[in-house]
């Protein structure tokens, strides 16, 4: 055997002894609560499927119109001959979405959340600047700190006084504070007003990554920043369209000079072939129906189960943590134990996801429950049930 592959499976041994090696599992079924997994019916508490709009009849006939209308792939680059009529639409109807928040506005659509990060980070920030980044962020916006080339200082989770102290003592003349809005394991949200006024106080950029915002909070689905009505041009801002939109992809939206700037210098946007037409012509009617009053009757039924779950889950052992989101963590804490958990769980039909180190820190391991307008408040006393009773076992 080749050295290479035994160093490698050595330490693929070495997760499996931490109970940290992770296994995809095949979905047979459009994305629901109710899916096929493989070859068994389960009741998923695991996707990012917020509004409950990943297989919504309108917009699957959307997808299918836009793969009549524009094929099946885009060919290019959105700067050599990728760029279409549909992504055009989007951009546009994205950026009258989000103008409320952001003067000026203009959008810029991605493949994927993780790219638009990148881009965000290694375009406006740089050799010379100064990137403070919130402890808890999502790896893409690490990685795109890495990748910045700016002097990075990560701040405490929340520690606002902290950061006000980063700001003060910088002499750079390009300031980027990077944060989530919805913080994805943990569920809570963060302090963007008092970021915002920090922000604008010492001449620094917002950058507010809201994968788990956007479609969700605020009246119209605007998300976080129309949550706060926070409205500034010190704000760039970047939403996911995979999870709560229902589709795929992601989009980044700033004043004019900015997207200007990520077309010219972006580099996960300029090299990359654009994604399918069809799938940003699919998103124009998910937009529709996140601001219209399917949007609006699908997110107050989510947080009429939010406000379920957090009022009959007790647990005495385990410790769920406070939020207000369709994220809901439940802190088991090693490894080995939220890993039988999760296993019981799936036994019992139910597919709850056990996230460990190094998605979160250690000691915390953790049932990541996430809840859908498509869910039913039955379902969501099935799964607290069965939590309760498994607790008791210990």
């Amino acid at each position: 055997m080749s050295k290479l592959i035994a160093g490698l499976e050595q330490q693929l041994a070495q997760l499996d002894a931490q109970s940290l090696r992770r296994r995809r599992r095949v979905t047979e079924s459009p994305c629901a609560p109710r899916v096929q997994v493989d070859g068994r019916s389960m009741l998923a508490f695991c996707s990012n499927d917020y509004l409950g709009l990943a297989a919504h009849p309108r917009i699957v006939n959307a997808l299918q119109e836009g793969a009549s209308l524009y094929g099946a792939g885009s060919g290019a680059s959105h700067l050599i001959s990728g760029h279409s009529r549909a992504h055009a639409e989007l951009e546009e109807r994205l950026a009258e979405f989000v103008a409320p928040q952001i003067a000026d506005a203009q959008a810029l659509y991605f493949c994927t959340g993780y790219m638009a990060n990148i881009a965000i980070l290694s375009a406006l920030s740089g050799s010379g600047g100064d990137l403070f980044s919130e402890s808890l962020n999502h790896a893409s916006l690490i990685d795109g700190a890495r990748l910045s080339r700016a002097n990075v200082q990560v701040y405490p989770h929340g520690d606002l006084d902290q950061l006000a102290s980063l700001l003060a003592a910088s002499s750079a003349s390009n300031k980027m504070v990077v944060t989530d809005s919805v913080f994805s394991m943990d569920g809570d949200l963060a302090a963007l007003p008092q970021l915002l006024a920090l922000c604008e106080q010492y001449d620094a950029w917002l950058v507010v990554d809201d994968a788990h915002g956007f479609g969700v909070l605020g009246a119209h689905g605007r998300g976080v920043l129309e949550h706060y009505a926070l409205r500034s041009p010190n704000l760039v801002y970047m939403g996911t369209l995979g999870k709560a939109a229902g589709v795929a992809g992601a989009f980044v939206a700033a004043h004019k000079s900015v997207i200007e700037w990520l077309v010219q210098r972006a580099r996960p946007y300029i090299y990359t072939t654009a994604a399918p037409p069809a799938i940003a012509h699919a998103l124009l009617t998910s937009l529709d129906i996140i601001e219209g009053s399917e949007g609006s009757e699908r997110r107050a039924h989510l947080q009429t189960l939010i406000a379920q779950w957090r009022g009959a889950l007790q647990p005495k052992r385990w410790q769920a943590l406070a939020s207000d989101t369709a994220i809901q963590p439940v802190i088991i804490g090693a490894n080995d134990e939220a890993m039988k958990i999760a296993a019981a769980l799936y036994e019992q039909g139910l597919w709850v996801p056990a996230i460990r180190p190094p998605t979160v820190p250690v000691n915390t391991a953790r049932l990541r429950v996430t809840l859908s307008a498509a869910h039913t408040a039955a379902e969501v006393t099935q799964l607290v049930e069965a939590l309760q009773q498994l607790e008791l076992r210990g």
